[in-house]
């Protein structure tokens, strides 16, 4: 389905009302078919689905079954998570199943009509919940920080041979790391993050087994699912596996070059619909504007509460006006970004007096957004570069110019001089959105910026987003946790390292993305002096008793562990890059209570 120009997006056929009985899928259940593999690259030969022999492991893999808990479970996993038998809605679409989900499903259709059913004893009985992703996140007392991140990889690393049967959760070939708390799954942008500290940490094989995990999945299901758990294969997260396969490459010089066939592939999934889009038309992830030129947004193909928080988006979708499932897919492409939830996906732009309020006015799909097209542009010069290593001209120099045809239409279309900085744009409105976010440090870190729009950020984000804590998220303070005054850890690294990279053309972004990093580590450690652990987020602008804290807000409460928070401080940790005379040293903090 293509979206014209300025027309509020369609939900889907599927979404419209279905009368059937309770024993068969409802809308909100229905089960997800996976679209057929994207259509070749137009100018590219086919792609190698050739396994390299670091693979050969997931050749060996059973058949995946890619049912969701709702599509196996049907009015069970609604009843469940209507009656709120768990706290968090996760919880239930993470259990394990005690037999197959046939027999339990029968087993609940033929107990529900007793007078006195139990449900929550149902469940006990027939499931066994997650166990917690990390048991040992806080730290001895004088524990040094970096010590405590080495000891955690292991603490966060699953291995195959523990794989759950039956349940939500996908099989992967190798051993990965988890972000930990309530996540329990491999995570795809996270984990590229999390990778930084591998490299530093000393553990190349586990960095290698986890880019292989990411090469299966392309393999297996055509994309990088957000998680590996049934329920998030139909949408991904921000693309990163061309920057997972360059790590490997820079940490012992093997591994980017035999990548390249599912960068390949990946590129085609987020491109796919783009060959012959007509202007001012939309199609899954791409968009093609008014001129021709087409740029990339986030989508999801399922236009039903995400099973996640399945509670949490009905509330949401009941808050407002608009059709259920528009309010849904918009929820879910924005679960994509990894940016779940901020106010630069509401439609005006900031927090609403309420949470749920706000939220209903959610437009992902509406928007072009900075950081997606910028890691697109990245994902293309790597794909060009390695194919002419490979002597493979023709596509080198296919991906050359679509390189350059992206970086021209961001230019024109996400920067703006006014703002001195790159805004995400509302295609169907044909207008920037007017706030001002930390995806605007994206384009330096994959070196889409010219020297120039580099230096006139530089001024901006110094004097707008640059806290006391390090980056701010953005400039609202909307109650989601993707606002201020929350700091996370990719975002820090793509800003410092973004800016570092000009730092030769501007001494302005050098000494921007020392301040950055410098703040960040500091907000680190003092939270870890304090309570010994690493958290999924900080607030880089509230200060008790003039100390850090972790950050708040969203759906879920504060977790431990934290996967991509260890990376990115780890690989700064004693970084003779960032050494300079006179800057404070590398952080030593050690755990205290």
């Amino acid at each position: 389905m293509n979206e014209p120009l300025r027309m509020s997006a369609q939900p889907s056929p599927s979404s419209s009302p279905s009368s059937s009985p309770p024993s068969q899928p409802s809308p909100e259940t229905r089960p997800l078919h996976l679209p057929e593999p994207p259509a070749p690259i137009e100018g590219v030969g086919p792609i190698d689905a050739t396994p390299s022999a670091r693979t050969a492991a997931a050749m060996r893999m059973p058949q995946p079954d890619t049912r969701s808990p709702a599509d196996r479970y049907e009015e069970l996993f609604v009843a469940v998570q209507r009656e709120r038998v768990f706290g968090d809605s996760k919880t239930f679409v993470d259990c394990a199943p005690k037999a197959t989900p046939e027999s339990i499903l029968a087993a609940y259709r033929a107990e529900r009509g007793a007078e006195g059913f139990d449900l929550p004893g149902f469940v006990q009985r027939h499931f066994v919940p997650p166990a917690p992703g990390c048991d040992r996140s806080t730290a001895p007392p004088g524990l040094p920080l970096a010590a405590h991140i080495d000891a955690l990889w292991d603490e966060l690393a699953r291995h195959p041979a523990h794989h759950p049967a039956r349940g939500s959760l996908l099989e992967l070939p190798h051993a990965y790391v988890v972000p930990g708390g309530r996540f329990v799954e491999m995570y795809y942008w996270d984990s590229y993050f999390t990778m930084l500290g591998l490299v530093h940490s000393g553990r190349p094989r586990l960095l290698h087994a986890m880019t292989d995990n990411f090469a299966y999945l392309i393999d297996t299901y055509g994309h990088v699912p957000n998680g590996t758990r049934t329920y998030y294969l139909s949408r991904s997260q921000p693309p990163v596996f061309a920057l997972m396969a360059a790590l490997c490459e820079s940490c012992d010089g093997q591994g980017e070059q035999r990548y390249l066939p599912q960068m390949l592939r990946e590129y085609a999934f987020w491109m796919d619909g783009a060959q012959g889009l007509a202007a001012g038309t939309a199609h899954r992830r791409v968009v093609a504007l008014p001129d021709g030129s087409v740029l990339n947004r986030y989508w999801d193909d399922r236009d039903s509460p995400r099973e996640e928080s399945w509670r949490e988006d009905r509330e949401t979708a009941a808050a407002c006006s608009r059709p259920a499932a528009e309010v849904y897919r918009d929820l879910r492409a924005a679960a994509e970004s990894g940016w779940d939830f901020s106010s630069r996906w509401l439609d005006d732009g900031h927090g609403a007096a309420t949470r749920t309020a706000g939220l209903a006015s959610i437009c992902t799909t509406r928007i072009l957004p900075v950081d997606l097209n910028a890691l697109l542009h990245a994902s293309e010069a790597a794909i060009a570069r390695l194919s002419r290593a490979a002597g493979d001209e023709a596509t080198a120099r296919d991906f050359d110019a679509r390189a350059a045809r992206r970086a021209d239409a961001m230019a024109r279309v996400l920067w703006s001089d006014e703002a001195g900085a790159f805004l995400d744009y509302d295609w169907q409105n044909a207008r920037p959105r007017p706030a001002l976010t930390a995806a605007t440090v994206v384009p330096l870190f994959t070196g889409t910026a010219t020297p120039a729009q580099a230096s006139a950020l530089a001024a901006t984000v110094r004097r707008r987003l640059l806290v006391r804590g390090g980056l701010a998220t953005t400039e609202t303070a909307s109650g989601e946790q993707w606002d201020r005054p929350n700091g996370w850890a990719p975002l820090q690294w793509m800003g410092a390292e973004g800016f570092q990279r000009y730092a030769a053309d501007d001494a302005a972004c050098g000494e921007l993305a020392r301040d950055i990093r410098e703040r960040w580590l500091t907000t680190v450690q003092d939270v870890y002096a304090r309570e010994g652990k690493l958290v999924e987020k900080y607030s880089l602008c509230e200060r008790h008793q003039d100390t850090s804290v972790g950050g708040d807000g969203g759906e879920y409460p504060l977790q431990d562990g934290f996967g991509w928070t260890n990376g990115v401080v780890r690989g700064w940790l004693h970084d003779p890059v960032w050494q300079r005379p006179g800057a404070p040293p590398a952080p030593g903090a050690r755990a205290g209570r």
